[in-house]
């Protein structure tokens, strides 16, 4: 397919069916990956081995027979190159979804993101419609290389949107809606959920809307705030707190930018006890600026310090015990938690 042929070409209508099925994080972002690429012929993947050996974590495995060499392009390994290429392709008019092999080598790309992609609308009203899948976060094992959470680096940057799903339906749906934007679109994938979560994934076409946080659990005497890997976690000590007779809310942001102000001040004004909790390095991260909405919109709402839980500043260990020991888990937030409700 030339870019003239797929700059001209209607997307395909597909059956809406609004069924479920079970998938895994992986699967259900494969099953995205397919139905986009089914639907709309200009979308296309771009990655380092992701056509027959289907990636890294072969989340594009079987793409290629599907849709060809010509949709499912394997790049050389230069994470700036594939990022310019995707740039020029939105220009001519596809929808081109690149992978990087691990969230960590999106560092070699950063001028691509942050100078070109998200400044082009502000200087000309160029829209850039690409999608940037960055599978992040430690508990494999991977070392400092490999298991970063860095969406920091880029929710200060104006152009860009970053969503972080927790859920196989979420990880479905996020996907869709970043394709579709008009934007460039930094969608952070956790690979230690790739295959230890499953969950129910809706059929067709179903988009989540981008800016939009999910309540996952309602209660009334804290707020545990948080988004990716940290949502199974906070679910897990809120379970706990119940059992020990406590109320505990669970907020998803599932947008880090644009962050869903209305949800967090909803909840924080409900309980008026706020934790937030995210894998990434706590200097400068996500919870930092949930913290200071909270303090600047809801302070007179509020029952005890707004308490935050998340990696030390130092890189990821390669040891299983110190990555353990580095990560947040449900023990870290029960305990964080105990003490902001006996506050």
């Amino acid at each position: 397919m030339t870019w003239d042929q797929g700059l001209h070409k209607s997307t395909t209508v597909l059956s809406d069916d609004q069924g479920t099925r079970e998938l895994t994080y992986l699967e259900a972002i494969r099953a995205a990956l397919r139905y986009e690429m089914q639907r709309d012929p200009r979308v296309l993947v771009m990655g380092e081995d992701i056509g027959v050996y289907g990636g890294a974590f072969k989340v594009t495995q079987g793409l290629i027979d599907e849709f060809g060499e010509d949709r499912v392009i394997d790049t050389p390994m230069t994470e700036l190159a594939m990022l310019y290429a995707a740039i020029g392709m939105s220009f001519e008019g596809f929808l081109p979804v690149v992978e990087m092999q691990f969230a960590d080598f999106i560092s070699t790309g950063f001028d691509a993101l942050v100078q070109f992609a998200a400044t082009n609308h502000f200087r000309w009203r160029q829209p850039v419609p690409i999608t940037v899948r960055a599978p992040g976060g430690g508990g494999l094992r991977a070392g400092p290389f490999h298991s970063q959470s860095n969406e920091a680096w880029f929710i200060h940057t104006p152009g860009l949107k970053v969503v972080a799903p927790a859920t196989p339906a979420d990880a479905y749906g996020l996907l869709l809606s970043a394709i579709r934007d008009p934007n460039p679109v930094i969608y952070y994938e956790t690979k230690y959920l790739y295959r230890s979560l499953k969950g129910m994934v809706p059929e067709g076409d179903a988009p989540v809307p981008i800016g939009q946080a999910a309540l996952r659990r309602t209660g009334e005497e804290v707020s545990i705030i948080t988004y990716g890997a940290m949502v199974q976690e906070a679910l897990s000590a809120a379970q706990t707190l119940e059992q020990e007779g406590h109320s505990v809310e669970v907020l998803d942001l599932r947008t880090l930018k644009p962050l869903d102000e209305d949800a967090i001040l909803t909840t924080a004004r409900k309980t008026g006890k706020v934790l937030i909790v995210h894998e990434a390095n706590r200097t400068c991260g996500v919870g930092g600026e949930v913290a200071a909405i909270i303090a600047e919109r809801a302070f007179e709402y509020l029952d005890g310090p707004i308490i935050r839980l998340a990696a030390p500043d130092t890189p990821v260990p390669y040891s299983p015990p110190l990555e353990d020991a580095y990560r947040p888990n449900a023990t870290k937030i029960l305990a964080a938690a105990r003490d902001l409700l006996a506050y």
